[in-house]
């Protein structure tokens, strides 16, 4: 792990492209884990069988998207929480690294 933060620090805008195909790749699995496990068990626990997302509050011929701003808030919080934690733990804060 040591040497692919050294690479990172190093390398710049390629250090920077990697990190952002690796972030798109996190998104997308936590898009998944956050429809396929979290929403279910969100929408079974609030008595509603089905989708998180599916959920709709009619006001008039408006229709309020709650359940998918609500799937969409889980998966900006979630996200937010895995890039903190990589950042603090790889230690990404000192990114401007000088060569030697």
């Amino acid at each position: 792990m040591k040497g692919f933060v050294d690479f990172i620090r190093e390398q710049g805008i390629i250090g920077l492209a990697i990190g952002f195909v690796l972030g798109g790749s996190i998104s997308k699995l936590v898009t998944s884990m956050v429809n396929d496990l979290i929403n279910p068990l969100l929408a079974l626990g609030l008595g509603r069988v089905g989708e998180l997302r599916d959920i709709v509050i009619r006001i008039g011929p408006a229709k309020v998207m709650i359940g998918n701003f609500l799937g969409t808030l889980i998966d900006f919080v979630i996200i937010a929480f895995i890039i903190y934690f990589f950042f603090k733990k790889l230690k990404l804060d000192r990114l401007d690294k000088k060569k030697v």
